[in-house]
């Protein structure tokens, strides 16, 4: 990205975190809308890589289908970022009574067991709402790590922004990222991962909807290495103003084999959980970007 559009993006970014706080809800939510449906119109190349990848989620669905699929897919992707613009001017009471969880239990048990607990989650709906609603409706922090990004102003946009919402967020790059995470699993703390697409083209590979796809090894990793729970989570949105999610049954360390094989197996084990939330609700996975080995591969081949 050149020197110009990064700047371009950081103030544009900047706008909306400064404007869109502003606007009254039903205000932001038809913006969110009609920029959506502008964007799927246009048929640009973020478009068509959603709809590739649905096709995959959704194997028989035919064109008009997809095509609605990638129209409300577009919807519910903006849907995140006006929520994600207006969430630091939200209540305490609106966070709190902005997310519905089932089987929470399984989070708050593992939580007061002191064992440490990692919360794995795919691109799903609106994954900052959900750790905003854990600070504040659970009380508890967490840590998470963030991909850098260009601007590096930009990235310290989206650190400001997720630690007004009382995240500790690391950068992704470098390894002492996963020696942090590490020591707070150890004294019982809680982290929070998106873990459905591998950025460093070093993590697992795994089926998923039939095909190879790669996905990170950092949360079967410290699951491993420091005893705490793994969880996976996934989420969504319906018509109403409030995010759904749902916490999945934990993800064991296998008692035998190497780490390779413990972290595969383990890793398959979030990504069979990711994709029952997906197949639910495929329009609320905002898998813009490419992901299956197949579809990379053409990628690396020209660069």
């Amino acid at each position: 990205m050149s020197g110009a559009r990064e700047r371009l993006t950081d103030t544009l970014y900047g706008l909306g975190w400064a404007t869109v706080k502003k606007l009254p809800e039903p205000v932001s939510v038809a913006l969110g809308r009609t920029i959506a449906d502008t964007v799927w119109k246009r048929r640009g190349k973020s478009v068509l890589r959603l709809e590739s990848n649905l096709a995959r989620v959704v194997p028989d669905a035919g064109p008009e289908r997809l095509a609605e699929l990638s129209r409300a897919g577009m919807r519910s992707y903006m849907r995140y970022w006006m929520e994600s613009f207006r969430l630091p001017a939200w209540s305490p009471e609106r966070v709190k009574n902005g997310v519905q969880v089932e089987d929470i239990d399984r989070l708050t048990d593992a939580i007061s067991s002191g064992r440490g607990v990692i919360i794995a989650l795919p691109h799903l709906a609106n994954w900052d709402l959900a750790g905003a609603w854990a600070t504040t409706k659970l009380e508890i922090p967490f840590t998470t790590v963030a991909e850098r990004l260009k601007p590096e102003t930009l990235y310290d946009r989206f650190v400001a922004y997720r630690e007004g919402l009382g995240m500790e967020v690391l950068p992704h790059e470098g390894g002492s990222a996963f020696g942090t995470l590490a020591r707070r699993l150890r004294a019982g703390g809680l982290v929070c991962l998106v873990a459905d697409r591998d950025l460093s083209a070093s993590g697992t590979e795994v089926k998923f909807f039939g095909d190879t796809a790669r996905m990170p090894s950092g949360p079967a990793l410290l699951a491993q290495q420091t005893g705490a729970l793994l969880l996976p989570v996934t989420l969504w949105y319906d018509d109403s103003p409030v995010m759904r999610g749902r916490v999945h049954p934990p993800v064991d360390v296998p008692e035998a084999g190497t780490k390779a094989e413990k972290t595969s197996v383990m890793t398959q084990a979030l990504a069979d959980a990711f994709a029952t939330g997906i197949a639910d609700h495929p329009q609320d996975w905002h898998m813009l970007q490419r992901l299956w080995l197949d579809d990379l591969e053409p990628r690396q081949e020209s660069s």
